[in-house]
């Protein structure tokens, strides 16, 4: 095993890039006292709006809470289905179940691991109210027959966009196709704050004045509470940090997808599977995921080689405990089913260099002649 320990996320690394900036951030933040709905959330909401391609952006305290509030905004309430996907975090059918709201489930795209689009036809009854499709790992859904279906069904469409900072479909940046878009800023993310944030995005300014609303405690003028909203705000602390860190994105992302492509060289047909980039999409590697044989044994050999290593996710959600209530079983997802025990994400992040990747490959190779070896 090397000396050299290699994590999944390195957040020290971009840290120690930017904290000169940061601190001198965060001093004027404090000298100033004006921590909440503040100018630099504002700068910060316009800046990440226009990069989407959208007119307006209404950060807000979390990407779940984003979920929740895009929901809200487009009237998604008690008894209304909204079409997601099993294979996600937990946060898209919390913030679905919030409201009051019930997830209805699709299969996904074998290759991709995305929602399969050619299921919605035959989920759609005359409760539902919206679909939620999301671009996971950092690669697009195809989001026309997604529109398309929509339009045709009356259907709003909110993105989970929390993997996808960056990502494009047919050239067009994810979180601008539907009516809103949702985005965790979570510290281990493409563009992530220091703790928890996140950002919604829409070219509906009704739409964008209700998120606002909902996430100041359901108010426009202070101590006057027009419905009841919750405490969803974007810190200036954190609005800050994300400020600083805006103009790095693209090129974190390049960098992303640089070790994903040394990656795909030399692991494709080496592992069972590798990421799949589509030809109308852009993928943007927010977690680099594989599928590998004896996956826990895979993982436990990895962190032996001194390699950190991840699931995203295991139990799908329709088996979760939290989801009985929804009635699903076993067997009734079956790509889903099937993949859960076989995915693994490898360690990315933009400031890997070339020779920490070509020891995660190494390793992974390593394990693989190990597994042939004794199988033969």
């Amino acid at each position: 095993m090397s000396s050299e320990n290699i994590p999944l996320v390195d957040l020290r690394a971009q840290y120690l890039a930017l904290k000169p900036e940061i601190m001198a951030a965060f001093e004027e933040v404090l000298e100033g006292m004006q921590l909440f709905i503040g100018p630099r959330q504002r700068a910060f909401e316009q800046e990440f709006a226009m990069y989407c391609g959208c007119q307006f952006g209404v950060g807000n305290a979390s990407g779940t809470h984003a979920l929740e509030l895009a929901l809200r905004a487009c009237g998604i309430g008690a008894g209304d289905e909204v079409i997601t996907v099993a294979n996600t975090f937990i946060a898209t059918v919390e913030a679905i179940a919030a409201v009051g709201a019930i997830p209805v489930f699709v299969d996904i795209d074998p290759e991709t691991y995305l929602m399969n689009w050619q299921q919605l036809e035959q989920v759609l009854t005359p409760r539902t109210r919206a679909i939620l499709p999301v671009h996971l790992y950092g690669h697009a859904v195809e989001m026309q027959p997604v529109m398309d279906f929509a339009r045709a069904h009356g259907l709003r469409v909110i993105e989970d966009a929390s993997q996808a900072h960056g990502a494009t479909y047919k050239g067009q940046r994810v979180g601008s196709f539907g009516d809103i878009g949702c985005f965790s800023l979570y510290y281990s993310k493409n563009l992530g704050a220091f703790g928890e944030a996140g950002i919604c995005t829409t070219n509906d300014a009704d739409l964008a004045e209700k998120m606002r609303m909902y996430r100041d405690h359901g108010s426009r003028v202070r101590y006057l509470h027009e419905v009841v909203g919750a405490n969803g705000r974007l810190d200036e602390l954190q609005a800050a940090v994300l400020l600083i860190k805006m103009p790095h994105l693209e090129r974190w992302n390049e960098a992303r997808q640089a070790h994903a492509h040394a990656y795909n060289e030399q692991l494709r047909g080496i592992v069972d599977a590798v990421p799949v980039v589509r030809p109308w999409g852009t993928h943007v590697y927010c977690y680099y995921v594989i599928q590998v044989p004896d996956r826990d044994r895979f993982r436990q050999f990895m962190q032996e080689e001194g390699i950190g290593t991840n699931v995203h996710y295991p139990v799908p959600l329709h088996l979760q405990p939290a989801c009985v209530p929804y009635g699903y079983k076993p067997g009734m997802f079956p790509v889903t089913e099937a993949l859960a025990p076989k995915i693994v994400s490898l360690p990315m992040y933009p400031e890997l260099t070339g020779k920490q990747v070509q020891r995660v490959i190494d390793s992974v190779k390593k394990y693989i002649g190990f597994v042939a070896s004794h199988s033969a």
